[in-house]
């Protein structure tokens, strides 16, 4: 019982106690990650322009900093060809490939669950009082 409780007190000023797969939700899942490891993991090598094009909305800044960053993480590579242009390719790593069972059960729960969710904000939405 004293376990449970030293747990408890650390968790409420510990984030990370709390809920320990935060740390990856905050990798994984932050906005443009997903939709760029996605991206390389079903299409591939790409070059910077091949992934601000296949990922609408994306601005070129916030591409590079996403793109930095997963590199940063080890989830993509980055490999740099001296040529003239130069030329620059990014593909998903096999520490990034390694989160394909990941998206395949949350792309599996979104096509069997995303309908129930809009209903119901429709129907909070809707409630009187609301």
């Amino acid at each position: 019982m004293a376990d449970d409780t030293t747990w408890t007190a650390s968790a409420a000023t510990d984030p990370q106690l709390a809920c320990p797969i935060s740390p990856v939700v905050d990798i994984v899942f932050s906005r443009w990650t997903t939709p760029i490891l996605w991206t390389l993991h079903t299409h591939g090598r790409q070059r910077f322009v091949e992934l601000e094009r296949g990922i609408p909305r994306i601005t070129p800044k916030v591409l590079t900093q996403r793109l930095r960053q997963l590199e940063r993480d080890g989830l993509i590579m980055r490999t740099y060809h001296p040529e003239v242009p130069p030329r620059v390719e990014y593909e998903i790593s096999e520490l990034g490939r390694s989160l394909a069972p990941l998206f395949a059960h949350l792309a599996e729960w979104a096509a069997g669950n995303l309908d129930e969710v809009e209903r119901a904000r429709h129907d909070y939405d809707t409630a009187p009082g609301r």
